[in-house]
């Protein structure tokens, strides 16, 4: 039909000098898809669910609108494994930790150890005075612990205690770290995922290397807070899925068919081996030695 429409308008002016051709193309039949970008690993793109945040932080859960996988904008599904799930609501994460930079720590109380559907990590409600936040849950906390927060650089590491949050120049070396600031002052980026935690290895100048749940070292600033301790639920890694039901509860969506894994249900083919080599000695190949004689 576009094709038709194309060339039902072409037009040819004859004149003694020349024969132009003109082609007069409709403005709709040159409106191309959207340039949808796929998300890439790491830029925080999620097309799984948008938050509702308020304009001023709160511990009320917050309400979620499940995206399936559909680009915000267009509607267009973008990840195809997304979809189904069970709705949650949001717990907001306060990830500044903020603490004197002189004197004894800040000490907050927790109340109470919660999961959330949204992350992999169990969640902790503290107060401090009349605050109240939410952060992530360490291996052994519950409701009750005290921790206490610090941005001193003291002279001798100090002995902090699991759910602490202090500098990297303030802890000594060998302890468990996580939600590692990027930038002193701008909150925990590095090692959040449930049951990850990072060692620090060793300092150099004032930069301490850390090493991170994949092995690899990174150098950050003394000044940078992180908090003690491995992250809560360590045992989500290894549990196993269980169902295809439950796989659909926690929002997958399952694959097209068009790719299966070699499961060996046919077997495998029985190749000959190869014809065994023989090595041997190498033969002497030296010259027979010359002998000289005084006889003519």
């Amino acid at each position: 039909m576009a094709f038709h429409k194309l060339f039902s308008r072409l037009t040819i002016n004859t004149s003694p000098s020349i024969v132009t051709r003109s082609i007069h193309v409709s403005p709709s039949l040159l409106i191309s898809k959207p340039n949808l970008v796929k998300p890439k690993p790491g830029l925080g793109i999620s097309y799984r669910r948008i938050v509702h945040y308020p304009e001023e932080y709160t511990v009320k859960p917050l309400e979620v609108t499940n995206l399936a996988g559909r680009d915000p904008v267009s509607g267009r599904i973008v990840a195809k494994g997304i979809g189904g799930g069970i709705k949650h609501k949001f717990h907001w994460i306060k990830w500044f930790r903020d603490g004197p930079t002189e004197g004894p720590p800040q000490e907050e109380k927790v109340i109470e150890v919660l999961e959330c559907g949204c992350r992999t990590a169990h969640v902790a409600l503290v107060a401090v005075g009349k605050e109240m936040k939410y952060i992530l849950a360490t291996e052994n906390m519950k409701a009750g612990d005290i921790i206490k927060t610090s941005r001193h650089l003291p002279r001798i590491p100090v002995r902090a205690n699991e759910g602490d949050a202090y500098v990297l120049g303030a802890l000594p070396t060998g302890t468990l770290v996580h939600s590692i600031e990027k930038v002193p002052g701008k909150g925990g980026v590095y090692v959040n995922a449930a049951g990850t935690y990072g060692t620090i290895l060793r300092r150099q100048d004032d930069r301490i290397i850390v090493q991170m749940p994949s092995k690899m070292l990174f150098s950050f600033d003394e000044r940078c807070m992180a908090v003690v301790g491995r992250l809560s639920n360590i045992e989500h890694g290894s549990t196993p899925i269980g169902s295809a039901q439950r796989n659909r509860w926690l929002g997958n969506r399952p694959r097209s068919g068009l790719w299966k894994r070699k499961d060996g249900r046919h077997g495998r083919k029985i190749k000959p081996p190869k014809p065994v080599k023989e090595i041997h000695a190498k033969a002497d190949q030296r010259s027979p030695p010359i002998q000289m004689t005084m006889h003519h």
